[in-house]
């Protein structure tokens, strides 16, 4: 698709907690982008896991006062949501086109050539940071850096597309049931966090699980249907030159993947951050542990965090409590060696 295509904006029409909802119609169907904080900041863009949001993806980091602050003080949020996954979205109908993972990375072109936008910052999960990637591969010119959180780079092993079959027929047959919610929380999320025989639900669970029911099965097997077609991005990933922050909890489904695409990726621009005890979505079980990394690779594009964030000896991004070998200087501004890392509040 033509970066120079300009999209018609349907309507704006929600607030979302200061955040503002733009309805963008693109070439390839109509697209929900909540914006928060100030537009004359640079641009951060995020795109969610399949299912999700960025109320039920991003909460947990923006709810972080430490990160909302890094964050806020830094960029403009847009929080581009998969069609038919924004909040109150009604099912997609059969006039509705059915997009491919190239269609989802070219509506991305089209909203920031809406809003004005130039090259912007990505934060992706999983589903969402293999869109982000292949977005960053089509259109470099467009893309500072990429934040990817358990990302997708190979097209779907055998396991995983009987998986995702399984998940389309539970789609299809019987909507957002009890079982399916059951195989996206454990794509998501630990069983620290799932609960178990002897440990209950978390809190972070049962959101989800209440968030989930809000989802639209059609819609949401559409996004699965495009994921399980995706190709794969191995060749593409050594031609990458933009900085690439990657975050990954060990008990990730897609831990190895995500491991095998830092491999293949340039050294002199990218860096991975294991989690402990996390699943795929650190932003919700440990946003905590991406502080100090984010922090760290922003000054490498000479951004800085918020002067009183450093003043408490508390904060989890006082200098004191990294690891040395974070802060050798590299092409990034400093380097991020592949490291296991849990950071606590009480630091």
């Amino acid at each position: 698709m033509a970066d120079s295509i300009d999209p018609i904006p349907l309507h704006t029409e929600r607030i979302y907690l200061g955040g503002k909802e733009h309805r963008i119609q693109t070439g390839c169907g109509s697209v929900s982008v909540i914006v928060y904080g100030d537009q004359v900041k640079p641009a951060l863009i995020t795109y969610p896991d399949l299912a999700l949001n960025y109320m039920s993806c991003f909460q947990g980091l923006f709810f972080c006062p430490e990160a909302a602050s890094l964050l806020l003080h830094n960029f403009c949020i847009y929080h581009i949501s998969p069609p038919g996954h924004e909040l109150g979205a009604a099912a997609l109908g059969p006039d509705d086109p059915v997009l491919s993972v190239e269609d989802l990375a070219d509506q991305i072109i089209e909203i920031l050539n809406y809003f004005g936008l130039g090259a912007v910052m990505c934060m992706g999960v999983t589903a969402g940071a293999y869109i982000l990637t292949l977005f960053a591969m089509k259109y470099r010119d467009r893309v500072l850096g990429l934040i990817l959180i358990s990302p997708l780079c190979k097209s779907p092993s055998w396991t995983e597309w009987l998986y995702n079959k399984v998940m389309s027929n539970l789609l299809y047959f019987y909507g957002m049931c009890g079982l399916m919610k059951e195989c996206l929380l454990k794509r998501y999320f630990s069983e620290e966090v799932r609960g178990n025989v002897e440990v209950p639900e978390s809190e972070i669970a049962q959101a989800c699980r209440k968030l989930l029911d809000e989802r639209k099965s059609t819609n949401v097997l559409r996004f699965l249907q495009a994921i399980n077609r995706r190709p794969d991005l191995m060749e593409g990933l050594k031609r990458l030159q933009c900085r690439t922050l990657i975050f990954v909890g060990e008990n990730s489904p897609f831990h190895s993947e995500s491991l095998h695409m830092t491999a293949k990726l340039d050294r002199r621009f990218s860096a991975l951050v294991e989690v402990q005890a996390c699943g795929s979505m650190v932003t919700e079980e440990q946003p905590h542990a991406m502080l100090i990394p984010m922090e760290y690779f922003f000054m490498g594009y000479g951004l800085c965090r918020p002067s009183q964030l450093g003043d408490s000896p508390r904060s989890p991004l006082n200098p004191s409590c990294i690891c040395p070998e974070l802060l050798s200087p590299e092409s990034m501004g400093l380097k991020l060696k592949p490291i296991k890392t849990r950071v606590s509040l009480r630091v």
